[in-house]
């Protein structure tokens, strides 16, 4: 078996027919047909259900399917590192970021672009599940999260390139009495307020770790709101309808004169951050130098 043979596979896997596959490999059906056939006589199994319309994958076909895509996925990753030996630092860097650390990529891209004025960036935003599927899926390459990083996967290991922690911060209607007279507070400050919380159905660990820091402090804070994006967040707290406790980061892309943020001096909780890209498998030499901007911190 080689990787032509497993393109084909995987095209009729995909289409669900010999017919449609044949068309999209532009090649006639017989040929097609005949491949499979060999397929599964070296394999000695059955890779496709037969008895309907459409073809359905065995449990054979379906760890053959597994297989091939990261097969080929590597097979092609081979190729363009062997080409980049001779090309500069160049072509398009796709990264993935949770919501709370898009504030993170600005300062680090525009030194990036600096230096290799020849990359583009492709920046897709997502919870820690959605990214990670894009990283399996090779669709981007490195993932700047909160740590840690919940869409763990045995399948696809990961790398962490750890970067200092980010301080919580209280964040506040600036017209409330609190914000106006305090640049600093204390955790009890917060039991009474109504509270907003960043969460999402799949990624808490941000949200226990503010959670379990209240309980320390003998409150468990009156949360009115769970929400999954930090923009929805900020907009409610501008409006006055609550307050929240967030990393320090994100508000770097927040400047409203609506909203204060204050220090909490008797917090004893940091919010940890990280880049994440799959471990033992290829990296472009943009995502490289770009991971080393963040090193150099």
């Amino acid at each position: 078996m080689d990787i032509r043979q497993l393109r084909y596979f995987l095209a009729i896997a995909n289409e669900g027919q010999i017919t449609r596959a044949a068309k999209v490999l532009n090649m006639e059906q017989p040929p097609l047909s005949r491949q499979l056939r060999q397929m599964e006589q070296e394999l000695e199994v059955t890779l496709f259900d037969r008895s309907g319309h459409k073809l359905y994958l065995t449990s054979a076909g379906e760890i053959l399917r597994q297989k091939a895509e990261l097969l080929i996925q590597q097979f092609h990753e081979t190729i363009q590192e062997v080409k980049e030996v001779e090309e500069g630092v160049l072509g398009i860097l796709s990264i993935g970021a949770v919501v709370s650390c898009i504030s993170l990529l600005p300062p680090k891209i525009k030194m990036f672009r600096e230096q290799y004025p020849e990359v583009t960036f492709k920046i897709s935003e997502g919870d820690h599940f959605l990214l990670a599927k894009q990283l399996e899926q090779r669709t981007i390459e490195l993932i700047v999260a909160r740590l840690p990083f919940e869409a763990t996967s045995e399948m696809s290991p990961y790398s962490v390139l750890h970067l200092p922690s980010d301080p919580f911060v209280a964040v506040l209607p600036s017209d409330w009495e609190l914000a106006s007279t305090h640049d600093s507070i204390r955790m009890h400050d917060l039991a009474d307020i109504p509270f907003l919380t960043l969460k999402t159905d799949e990624t808490t660990a941000m949200h226990n770790r503010v959670m379990n820091e209240c309980k320390r402090h003998g409150f468990e804070p009156a949360v009115i709101c769970e929400c999954s994006s930090v923009a929805i967040i900020i907009a409610l707290v501008a409006s006055g309808i609550g307050g929240t406790i967030l990393p320090r980061s994100v508000m770097a892309s927040f400047p409203l004169p609506v909203i204060k943020m204050l220090s909490i001096a008797d917090i004893n909780s940091e919010s940890d951050v990280g880049i994440v890209w799959l471990k033992d498998r290829y990296l472009s030499k943009s995502a490289r130098h770009f991971i080393a901007l963040f090193q150099e911190d």
